[in-house]
């Protein structure tokens, strides 16, 4: 793929207004043309249509940066992460699967931001916890929710609403609310100009609606689980565990007649080693995920 230096990068000294002028000079692309050129990358290695797939989807990245304001990292650095997670979505694909590539970058842009904020933040250091990590993202959200627009500390009855509200510790709020602390830009200042019209910040603000804070927790949560799941599935036999993928853990789930016939034994005793290969599977991903401090389903 083509050198992301080659690519318009933002920098403090030209400022955000210069990069997001120059950035708007590249043309979105056609249906059509996108499949083609994604075939071209896919095919041939086409350095040149990956480019064009990348420039062309700077404005996505760019909006979908500025949907992080406020974390107190600068928001050239913020973006510049924005268009790794583009690059990566233009190397990963695959034209053939129906759907757009702005569609399947937005979770690869969001992942490269989320990830450098919690690396830039040490958020090791504060907890990692789902509830903490929930907090990062959630806490600008619930501030406005009740209102505490305050400047500086949040009142104690702030507080302790937040800390219920999202399942931690009032410390843990107040330490959370000073490091997000960070001012912010007027939403209204101009970011350039198209024609005879003006845009401005918000114009370039995420959706409010769009979750990105449960996109992360799912993400996250799920990719825990399937290696606790990787890990218990040592407790079982090799029959227990191929039963028990063969009926549970596939799309196409394999009738109880077909494995009986497999294993040359009735289909109640099937039934009966999958119940018990299940049970002491939930078993010891309960005991994992203790011991990871995870939340257990009673």
């Amino acid at each position: 793929m083509a050198s992301y230096t080659n690519l318009p990068a933002p920098s403090p000294e030209q400022g955000l207004n210069r990069y997001l002028q120059e950035i708007r000079k590249f043309p979105l692309l056609e249906p059509e043309e996108e499949y083609m050129l994604a075939k071209r990358w896919v095919d041939h290695q086409d350095t040149e249509a990956a480019h064009r797939m990348v420039t062309s989807h700077l404005r996505l990245a760019a909006k979908i940066a500025m949907g992080y304001r406020g974390y107190g990292l600068p928001q050239a650095e913020v973006i510049s992460e924005a268009n790794v997670g583009l690059m990566q979505a233009v190397k990963r694909f695959d034209p053939e699967r129906g759907f757009r590539l702005a569609t399947y970058a937005m979770w690869w842009i969001r992942a490269s931001i989320q990830e450098y904020i919690l690396r830039s933040w040490s958020l090791v250091k504060l907890g990692t916890t789902s509830a903490q990590k929930k907090l990062f993202f959630n806490l600008r959200k619930a501030k406005s929710k009740i209102g505490a627009l305050e400047e500086g500390d949040l009142r104690p009855e702030n507080v302790a609403r937040i800390a219920k509200d999202l399942n931690v510790t009032e410390t843990e709020v107040i330490d959370m609310n000073r490091r997000l602390s960070g001012g912010d830009a007027s939403l209204n200042a101009t970011v350039g100009s198209d024609g005879d019209s003006t845009s401005q910040w918000q114009d370039w603000l995420e959706d409010e609606d769009a979750d990105q804070a449960g996109d992360y927790a799912e993400a996250e949560e799920l990719g825990a689980r399937r290696v606790l799941l990787d890990r218990a599935m040592s407790v079982l036999s090799d029959r227990e565990k191929d039963i028990l993928v063969q009926r549970r853990l596939r799309d196409d789930p394999v009738t109880l007649e077909e494995l009986s016939a497999q294993y040359d034994v009735s289909r109640e005793r099937i039934r009966q080693i999958e119940v018990r290969a299940f049970e002491k599977l939930q078993d010891r991903m309960r005991d994992l995920a203790k011991e990871k401090g995870m939340l257990v389903p009673v």
